[in-house]
């Protein structure tokens, strides 16, 4: 009797690169070493979102969190945020951040800190960011846990931005607004401002709608 030969585990990913896409280390690549659940930010969803940062980004205090390849914390650097501190668990992602900052001209104005996101958050808060970047693994399913636990580190009218998956149904905390959002086929993306406690309840303007959702093919 003839039988099949057994299948063979599928290969993993290889490493790959992904590429700072603006300001002065425009080019300079950021290595994506095969770890599970790391899933940088895209080139197209990046150029989207800071398009959308541009007039806030200089001299911000930025926080990546969940910092995986750095892609976004070095790109708010790359294009005029002061400050960025950078979340990673993983100690080889860690590792590989601190080995890039150290190589580029300016960056020490990023700090790395090898820390398990949620636990570093949980800490009383040292410094308020301006503007935070939330991007867990989607599998985990960390980002109300996250968001708790983040608003104490966020200044009275910080931004922040938040990539999950369509299904994830997100609900941020009171005093927030949505300022733009975007979709491709597997993600939202989407920026949100903290909002200024009103002076006084006002009627809704009936002309005033919220952005459209941009999608990216």
């Amino acid at each position: 009797m003839n039988r099949s030969p057994p299948r063979r585990p599928p290969a993993a990913a290889a490493p790959g690169k992904v590429r700072l896409i603006g300001g002065r280390w425009r080019g300079t690549r950021l290595e994506v070493p095969d770890v599970a659940g790391l899933r940088p930010t895209s080139d197209r969803v990046r150029e989207t979102l800071f398009n959308w940062l541009m007039p806030m980004l200089p001299g911000a205090n930025v926080l990546d969190l969940f910092a995986g390849s750095g892609a976004l914390g070095m790109e708010a650097l790359s294009r005029g945020a002061s400050r960025a501190v950078l979340v990673e668990r993983d100690p080889a992602l860690a590792t590989a951040l601190r080995s890039l900052a150290a190589r580029l001209p300016g960056g020490e104005a990023a700090q790395v800190v090898q820390a398990d996101a949620l636990a570093w958050l949980a800490a009383p808060p040292s410094q308020a960011f301006d503007l935070a970047f939330l991007d867990p693994p989607f599998t985990a399913g960390l980002w109300s846990t996250a968001l708790e636990r983040l608003m104490p580190w966020m200044s009275p009218d910080a931004w922040l931005y938040v990539e999950a998956p369509h299904e994830a149904g997100l609900e941020l905390p009171e005093g927030w607004g949505l300022h733009r959002e975007g979709r491709t086929r597997d993600v939202r993306f989407a920026l949100y401002r903290r909002q200024p406690a009103p002076a006084a309840t006002l009627p809704a303007d009936p002309a005033s709608g919220m952005p459209q959702p941009q999608t990216i093919e």
